[in-house]
Order: structure tokens, then sequence, then C-alpha cells
């Protein structure tokens, strides 16, 4: 097993996951909330990865659109794109995007 994040490199990991399209913010929003406490070194290695990452393609992961490729296809990056997606939104987050309220609902 995975020995857990310390603080100083949690602190690290969050300023790192900063993005550039609310949509992905969202989504990393979201897994810190339900997440941090617990994150370890191996889902740290993984969620790097995804942050590595250009916006767009991100996005695609994170909404299933498209399934991880190459060097980016690791059980690290699978474990924690399966986080992400199904993590339960909070009471008081923004979330469905302003964008996605106009279609409905986002199951």
């Amino acid at each position: 097993m995975s020995a857990r994040l310390d603080e100083r490199s949690l602190s690290k990991l969050r300023w790192r996951c900063r993005r550039g399209l609310l949509e992905n913010d969202l989504f990393v929003e979201r897994f810190f909330i339900h997440h941090e406490e617990t994150i370890t070194t191996r889902q740290a290695a993984g969620l790097q990865a995804l942050m590595d990452l250009a916006d767009n393609d991100l996005l695609d992961l994170l909404l299933g659109r498209k399934e991880p490729q190459d060097e980016v296809d690791t059980p690290e990056v699978r474990e924690v794109l399966a986080l992400m997606r199904t993590a339960p939104v909070a009471a008081g987050s923004r979330w469905p995007p302003p964008t996605e309220l106009k279609k409905g609902p986002v199951s």
C-alpha cells in the first residue's frame, strides 16, 4: 500500500492542479474535497500525470469522452481518474458548470 501524502507535498500538489478551464477546476476541487485527507503518493503520481495534459485533453478524460492512452495509461492515472469521475457533488460547490445547466442535470 502506498504511503499517505504529507502536508507539504499535498500543498504543492494542490497548487500544481490549478487549471485554465473552469470545468477542470471543478473536477479537481471536488476531488480534493472528498479525498484530500487520504491521498497517497501513488494517487499523487497519477494526478501529476493528468495535470501534464492539455486542458482539453484532460476534460475529455474527466468527462469520459476518451480513455487514457500511451504513457498516461497507467494504473495510478486510472485510479485517480475513476475517483475524479465518481466523486459526489459537495454542497455549495459550483457544479454543474453553468454551460451544463442549460442542457439539463448531469448524471
